[in-house]
């Protein structure tokens, strides 16, 4: 390491921390609390419990019941959640931040920081954050309540809920209003694509995920431990009930998590003056951050060709390819989002080197916007136990919109500083299909999904009329007969009769089998 730049940046501590409801030692933590037993975990891992006081950058994840304007946290919370983490830790970071909302939130932070530090304008940075959805709903279901409310004083740096541009007008008036519907819009338009039938999907998707349920197994933080085929992953049961078409509840990410997860990231001079054991650091070799269109401006509804190229920026930051990496973590909020990846790079769902190293979000747990900062600890630990391989992790966030990447290694490499812009600007000027509100002739589906989490199931489109116009409609509330004939017959590439109703709703009228 003596060839190296001081200001070189390097991951040298990480921690996490869990608990079930079911636990023996369950305490019904906080998020702050579990977020700060997290920081402790990762100062006690880098070895430098003694060095809090150093920290003078820290930057927090949202939790999701503050990720949206007007959204109020049931039994209270921080007003300045990263000073919260502090002053449990005994830091006074001249910085506080709060991330925007997103999962590409934690591989963001560490991007943008490792520059930062390789600049000089950071010299310890420690990066939180945690969930407690499921004691929440413990709690809240045995009629309890906790004040988990705290007034803490110091400047934030609150970067907003980072929402523009995300949110797909036309969708969410017609039906696609919560994550679930937006990724069943995708699944089924690559379910077109590939030409399969709804059974035969299903087998592919439990297929991709039957090796993450071994992986959580054996991951003392994984909110599920349960193993499953994947014929038990696509089956129809009570216990695996449809929630939109095509998801089955088990490759749906699980929100009932209470987890926290923290990366403490510094120089390498730094590092070698706490006396950090070489063989604990982990070096950042390249990234990438991108933004996606709104889903409706999205050419191909089956797959994210922003993802794709915020991989390929990556590798090409850290000068190698994708057959170079050994270990990965790919984004598992839903099968689409690994799918994408793997698709595009035409890896294999059995790829003997894995693609998660936590379980993935639906077995691991979906802690909110910071799955991926368990992920990046989680590879951490790979890394040092295999110093050869190189490993790759792949952070997205809202409706495969905002896609962070990083390549990381345990060899010492220089950090070589990268840059995004050009890639997103190249995105920004991909064309867009045109968008109608009023879809005339006859109309096609490109893809829909039914949402069975409601008193009754109801069916949301995305269609092109006769002049290529793309539409989002919904069937009418309170319609059963569209609903079952979408079940009974093939949707995708059928023909569909809309019509505008009086508030401007486009509904669906009638299906036109193929």
């Amino acid at each position: 390491m003596t060839a190296l730049n001081a200001r070189t940046p390097v991951v040298i501590g990480v921690g996490e921390a869990s608990e079930t409801i079911t636990g023996a030692d369950y305490a019904a933590m906080s998020p702050a609390d579990l977020a700060a037993a997290a920081a402790h975990a990762a100062l006690d891992d880098a070895g430098v419990t003694a060095a809090a006081a150093g920290i003078d950058v820290l930057a927090a994840i949202r939790q999701f019941e503050i990720s949206t304007p007007g959204a109020a946290a049931p039994f209270g919370c921080s007003n300045n959640f990263p000073r919260s983490v502090a002053r449990r830790i005994g830091a006074a970071p001249a910085r506080a931040i709060l991330e925007i909302t997103g999962g590409q939130g934690p591989q963001h932070l560490v991007n943008e920081f490792a520059h930062e530090i390789a600049a000089g304008r950071a010299e310890m940075a420690l990066f939180v954050g945690s969930e407690a959805i499921s004691t929440v709903r413990h709690l809240q279901g045995k009629g309890e309540t906790r004040d988990w409310a705290e007034t803490v004083e110091g400047p934030l740096e609150d970067r907003g809920y980072g929402l523009e541009g995300l949110l797909s007008p036309q969708l969410m008036r017609h039906g696609a209003r919560a994550p679930m519907h937006f990724y069943a819009l995708f699944e089924n338009a690559r379910r077109a694509r590939l030409g399969l039938d709804r059974a035969a999907y299903r087998q592919e998707m439990g297929k991709l995920f039957a090796p993450f349920t071994d992986v959580a197994a054996g991951n003392p933080h994984a909110m599920s431990r349960q193993r499953f085929t994947a014929a038990e992953l696509a089956a129809i049961t009570p216990d695996n009930r449809l929630v939109a078409d095509p998801f089955p509840r088990r490759v749906v990410s699980r929100d009932q998590a209470n987890q926290g997860a923290a990366v403490l990231v510094t120089s390498l001079g730094k590092a070698q003056a706490l006396g950090v054991a070489p063989e604990k650091m982990i070096f950042l070799r390249g990234g990438a951050d991108v933004y996606e269109r709104t889903v409706m401006e999205r050419e191909d509804l089956a797959a994210s060709r922003a993802s794709v190229r915020a991989v390929e920026a990556a590798l090409k930051a850290a000068g190698v390819s994708l057959s170079d990496i050994g270990v990965f973590d790919l984004y598992s909020c839903f099968p689409i989002a690994v799918f994408n990846i793997l698709d595009a790079f035409g890896l294999a769902a059995d790829d003997p080197r894995g693609l998660t190293v936590t379980g993935g979000l639906p077995f691991f747990g979906g802690a909110g916007n910071n799955y991926s900062m368990h992920a990046i600890a989680s590879m951490v630990r790979s890394l040092r136990a295999k110093p050869d391989a190189l490993g790759l992790v792949a952070a997205n966030g809202g409706f495969l919109s905002k896609y962070s990447v990083g390549v990381y290694s345990a060899a010492p490499a220089p950090f070589a500083p990268f840059d995004s812009k050009p890639l997103q600007a190249e995105i920004d000027a991909w064309p867009a299909p045109p968008l109608t509100d009023a879809p005339e002739g006859d109309c096609t589906i490109e893809t829909y999904t039914i949402d069975y989490t409601g008193a009754a199931p109801r069916v949301t489109i995305v269609g092109r009329d006769a002049a290529g116009g793309r539409f989002a409609a919904q069937s009418a509330k309170g319609d059963a007969d569209i609903p079952a004939a979408f079940e009974r017959d093939e949707p995708l590439g059928a023909g569909v009769d809309v019509t505008a109703d009086a508030s401007g709703q486009i509904v669906v009228k009638a299906l036109r089998p193929r």
